[in-house]
């Protein structure tokens, strides 16, 4: 058939994959890092870019011949970075990356400005945070008014670097899923809301063309297609093979899951983040605060560290002999409460041994986790297999105790560049579908991904106990956090 190239930007590297158009094996690789130096004189987190270092990571990344021969290129980044360019389509200044927890006074001026969480949840899906490229309009405008009276157009950096591929054509295109992450662009009703940019910004702004799944943003002069684009998130889940009946869930210090389903999830709270995905589906996405944190933390107590944790958690039972771990270290986001702390409930003589406190620990977190993923499920998202991404995916004490408690199948997928293989994968798919040998419907089918599953087996009645136990500490120390919605743990669907 032939091969294409997937290559993703992410916040520090540039890595490409090369790949059989009809399988999606790998036939080559290259990385580079990107070579800034810019960073926050406060917290020492990089918060700016220069965008044409992202270029220069990707000839560092390609070089060798690793694009040699392919026919077409798709491209992931980074998401929630914001570029700002002038009438001549420059820069205005560095590019203001999702790290960047700045624009938080903006964001909540932003909530207020519009009526509230609510009115932005039904106008677009999502709640204003820092990260959101349309809190970064807020604060460019408030913080560099100059700035902000020059910006004449924003893209996101998997935009940006689809246009300079294509040579900086007139017209410029975004997809779906990346515009489903700005603040300005539901993914409900597919359209742009120009008017919060200019809620933002002060002035309207020229916004990407929205292009199809599998639709190309252009060719090269050499007649290279590259195709649509989009965000890691969206790429990550299309590299990965995930369709309707996936949960995907990433351990970081905080953590996040979203689903692929069929439908946007308007949610009037905000809890639900409404993405689209990079297929024509939709991803809804429920964040928490705390995730790996709260092991960190046990291991840094203990004095060990995350193997250590798993080790002394096995040696203990389901429910920690009565501890439990409320994990809102750094206050929370499902159920919403930003300025709270984290409890430690159930100390008897009997439980006060390091074993019951790593058990706790791992519950605590993945009840929190279970907790986000009942937001989901009772709006109707099935949950049939839970990838689990991440580092700390890996822990035996991870892959012991989530199944019973997420009360599914458990995927533990092999570490790969699953963002890139994304890219990639549409490249294919906008590639076949130009040549009339894919349907413009679904993507290609590549080869499954590799991974180890782990099923709840005997132990679901094990893991409802242990969430009920979780949920009267919660509901005793936050009463109505969750609402209506009670913790249950479903028979296994597959």
């Amino acid at each position: 058939m032939g091969i294409v190239a997937g290559l993703d930007s992410s916040s520090d590297y540039t890595r490409i994959v090369v790949c059989d158009t009809g399988t999606g094996a790998v036939i080559r690789r290259g990385a580079a890092p990107h070579p800034v130096d810019a960073h926050s004189p406060e917290s020492g987190r990089r918060v700016e870019i220069d965008p044409q270092s992202w270029l220069m990571s990707l000839g560092d990344a390609a070089v060798g011949g690793v694009l040699e021969g392919v026919q077409a290129i798709g491209v992931s980044a980074q998401q929630h970075t914001l570029l700002t360019l002038d009438a001549a389509g420059e820069p205005v200044r560095p590019a203001l990356l999702g790290s960047d927890r700045r624009a938080q006074a903006a964001a909540a001026d932003l909530v207020d400005a519009l009526g509230g969480r609510t009115a932005w949840a039904e106008a677009v899906g999502a709640v204003p945070e820092a990260a959101q490229p349309v809190a970064k309009l807020r604060w460019l405008a408030r913080n560099e008014p100059e700035s902000a009276a020059r910006t004449a157009a924003v893209l996101q950096p998997h935009d940006w670097l689809v246009w300079q591929l294509l040579g900086r054509p007139p017209r410029r295109t975004t997809d779906r899923g990346g515009a489903s992450g700005t603040g300005y662009w539901s993914a409900a009703t597919g359209a742009y809301r120009p008017d919060l940019v200019e809620l933002a910004l002060g002035h309207g702004a020229d916004l990407p063309d929205v292009v199809g799944p599998a639709e190309p943003a252009g060719y090269t002069p050499e007649g290279l297609l590259i195709s649509a684009g989009t965000g890691e998130t969206m790429a990550a889940a299309l590299g990965l093979g995930v369709g309707p009946g996936d949960v995907v869930m990433s351990l970081g210090a905080s953590g996040s899951l979203f689903a692929v389903h069929g439908e946007a999830l308007v949610d009037p709270t905000g809890t639900i983040t409404s993405f689209a995905d990079a297929t024509g589906r939709h991803l809804p996405v429920v964040h928490v605060s705390n995730a790996v944190r709260a092991l960190r933390g046990a291991a840094e107590l203990l004095g060990t560290d995350l193997a250590g944790l798993s080790r002394l958690a096995l040696n203990s039972t389901p429910g920690a002999h009565g501890l439990v771990l409320l994990p809102y270290l750094e206050g929370e986001r499902t159920p919403h409460l930003p300025h709270t702390a984290g409890t430690l409930s159930g100390l008897r003589r009997e439980s006060m041994k390091p074993e019951h406190l790593a058990r706790a620990a791992f519950e605590g977190m993945l009840c929190g986790l279970a907790d986000a993923l009942d937001v989901l499920r009772a709006r109707g998202v099935q949950a049939q297999r839970v990838f689990l991404l991440g580092p700390a995916a890996a822990l035996p004490a991870v892959q012991s105790v989530a199944p019973a408690l997420l009360g599914t199948q458990v995927v533990i997928p092999q570490p790969a560049e699953y963002a890139a293989l994304g890219a990639a994968r549409q490249a294919a798919w906008a590639l076949g579908t130009a040549q009339g040998a894919l349907s413009p419907q679904e993507p290609p089918p590549w080869q499954t991904v590799p991974a180890e599953a782990f099923g709840p087996g005997d132990d679901l009645a094990v893991g409802q106990a242990v969430r009920q136990q979780y949920a009267a500490v919660r509901e005793q120390t936050y009463p109505g956090a969750l609402g209506a919605l009670t913790p249950h743990v479903p028979a296994p669907s597959y």
